[in-house]
């Protein structure tokens, strides 16, 4: 990088930053990494002190990634799976009792917290490793080698998988509250023709995109992140879909689409792979999301 970066940066401090990056917000990328704000915005601080340039511009708005922020962030993702595929390389040769889940979910989901319950109380001896993922990889890097099994959602190219449904989600529309149709009880697709939606970078899965796309090609801004998504709402007045049943910003409000396909919640997996971790996790997650 420039301005003469030389510093070794700790893999956990990518994490941190790469948490920040996607919420764009401290609060929530730190209750997703488990810690507390104030150590967390150290760790920022002092990333941002190694690299020699600010990350993160911080106004009364919002935080948003500056130009090397958004640099830094797709070097430590490429980084960070990098180490990841090496961990569980590692792990495997070491014989270590170890199953890698990939997930792409609401972590709020008390089903996903349920699942997370009952499969430690069923194999307390074993390392689970979870990959959280964005939402540029619908499998969760189950097609890379760098997880097991994933807690995804339906659509995407099931070529050579295994796909376990477990729940099926009704999907709305997110819009600005201020939105004219927000105030409407149900819309349909053709109602939001004329509106900008986000989209996925190039080289999504296409099956996955098209659903979340309404199904025909759209316009707008770029995101890989949930919350990216909801800033470009919120910022942009795009219009997305999203699940029903989440909280949202007060500022934001989700009408129901009644001409839209339900959001499969899957357990999937890679055909043929007889671990005996992965048949004992979709036993549980079927079981945790039918309670």
């Amino acid at each position: 990088m420039s301005r003469g970066y030389r510093c070794s940066v700790e893999l956990r401090t990518l994490r941190y930053f790469v948490a920040v990056a996607e919420e764009l917000h401290f609060g929530r990328a730190a209750t997703r990494l488990h810690m507390s704000q104030p150590p967390l915005s150290r760790a920022i601080k002092q990333l941002e002190a190694d690299v020699g340039a600010l990350l993160f511009a911080r106004s009364a708005a919002g935080v948003t990634l500056t130009p090397v922020g958004t640099v830094l962030l797709d070097e430590a993702r490429a980084l960070l799976e990098h180490a990841d595929r090496v961990r569980l390389r590692v792990g495997a040769a070491a014989g270590v009792a170890t199953i890698a889940v990939g997930i792409l979910s609401d972590g709020t989901d008390p089903a996903a917290a349920r699942l997370a319950a009952s499969y430690r109380r069923r194999h307390p001896g074993i390392d689970i490793r979870i990959r959280d993922t964005d939402l540029t990889d619908p499998t969760c890097g189950l097609r890379t080698g760098l997880v097991d099994v994933a807690l995804t959602r339906a659509p995407f190219d099931e070529t050579a998988l295994t796909v376990q449904e477990l729940r099926a989600d009704p999907v709305g529309v997110v819009l600005r509250a201020d939105d004219p149709l927000a105030h409407h009880d149900r819309l349909r697709l053709a109602d939001l023709d004329d509106r900008r939606w986000f989209r996925f970078p190039q080289g999504t899965d296409p099956v996955w995109q098209s659903y979340w796309n309404g199904g025909r090609s759209r316009e707008g801004p770029v995101v890989r992140a949930v919350q990216e998504c909801l800033q470009a709402v919120l910022w942009n007045g795009t219009v997305g879909l999203a699940p029903l049943g989440h909280d949202l910003h007060a500022e934001l409000a989700t009408v129901p689409l009644i001409d839209m396909a339900p959001s499969r919640v899957v357990a999937v997996w890679n055909t043929g792979d007889t671990n005996p971790l992965i048949r004992s996790f979709v036993e549980t997650a079927t079981a945790a999301y039918r309670d």
